[in-house]
């Protein structure tokens, strides 16, 4: 599994808690949350590489972080300058978060470069960056068993032609509702999730291709719905009471999510076997909220971990 994202730290304040130069960034959350479910084997090279970029600045501790989880790093360029930052504030109930500040710093003219190794990944995740970016990496893999990408608003609202192109080149389009309803221009979710789909709603319509064969919502504490070629599949939230920050718990969903069907041949048109991924991918963003940046997941224990899925799969009646 390869995930094309970025790694940097982030200064956070909620209503629960506050800290400053916490590791993050959108590959660092999809990758600590996709190599817990595919940890590393004995004698076996790492299931999960980044493909990203840090400065200088980037401190040996937070390497051996990722590291110790599992994580390929050959994909990762050192440069000169100052590794990715941002900061951000939570209010309220946390679902809106207001951004103080984006520093790129070395992801700026950073142009991605998947090792010729990784050319054929049974999953292609690329997380949050600019489309043209993620075309290229995109491109880059022609031999991905599964393709997938997440995007934000920014890109809808400046880059809508490039967005198209790369939702029509993916398998997987992971985006929250407010998302999926502004590419589409439509407030009804149902009617929007089909306009992406059918392509009807990207850049040049449905002559021009179709969009996604999946697409999976995200809807915060409403929990997530699937449109997939197999069926629709609807999921809440896990109903946590011990939210501190919600910062990167879509990255981790979809990390979780895309490993849980690497490797199965013909995921996407099998129900039990993308239920049984969106089963994992809620109870890690669950736990994702409950740390300060990437804490909740790189001090996650299997023990509590499988206590809460089993708890979860309970609640759901699977």
């Amino acid at each position: 599994m390869v995930i094309v994202g970025s790694i940097g730290f982030d200064d956070i304040e909620t209503p629960e808690a506050s800290g400053s130069d916490l590791l993050g960034g959108a590959a660092t959350h999809a990758g600590l949350s996709s190599v817990f479910h595919l940890p590393l084997q004995p004698r076996r090279p790492p299931r999960v590489g980044l493909v990203s970029a840090v400065g200088t600045d980037f401190p040996s501790d937070a390497q051996i972080i990722l590291e110790e989880a599992g994580l390929n790093l050959a994909g990762v360029v050192r440069r000169d300058g100052r590794t990715f930052r941002w900061a951000g504030r939570y209010e309220g109930s946390m679902e809106e978060v207001h951004t103080i500040s984006t520093d790129v710093n070395v992801l700026g003219d950073f142009s991605p470069e998947v090792p010729a190794a990784w050319n054929d990944p049974e999953v292609l995740f690329c997380a949050n960056t600019h489309p043209r970016t993620q075309v290229s990496v995109l491109d880059q893999c022609p031999g991905a068993a599964v393709t997938a990408l997440d995007s934000f608003m920014l890109w809808i609202e400046t880059e809508f032609e490039a967005l198209s192109e790369a939702l029509r080149k993916v398998d997987i389009a992971i985006l929250n509702e407010e998302e999926v309803c502004a590419i589409a221009g439509d407030g009804i979710l149902s009617r929007a999730v089909e306009a992406v789909r059918s392509g009807a709603a990207l850049h040049g319509g449905e002559a021009a291709g179709p969009g996604p064969r999946s697409l999976i919502v995200k809807r915060g504490g409403s929990g997530s719905v699937a449109h997939l070629p197999c069926g629709t599949i609807t999921l809440p939230a896990y109903p946590t009471e011990d939210m501190v920050d919600p910062t990167g718990c879509g990255d981790s969903f979809a990390g979780a999510l895309l490993a849980n069907i690497a490797g199965r041949k013909g995921a996407l048109n099998q129900l039990d076997t993308m239920r049984n991924a969106l089963v994992h991918a809620t109870v890690t963003a669950s736990f994702t909220v409950e740390g300060l940046g990437a804490s909740g997941l790189y001090e996650l224990e299997r023990g509590r971990y499988h206590a809460r899925a089993d708890k979860y799969r309970r609640m759901v009646g699977l």
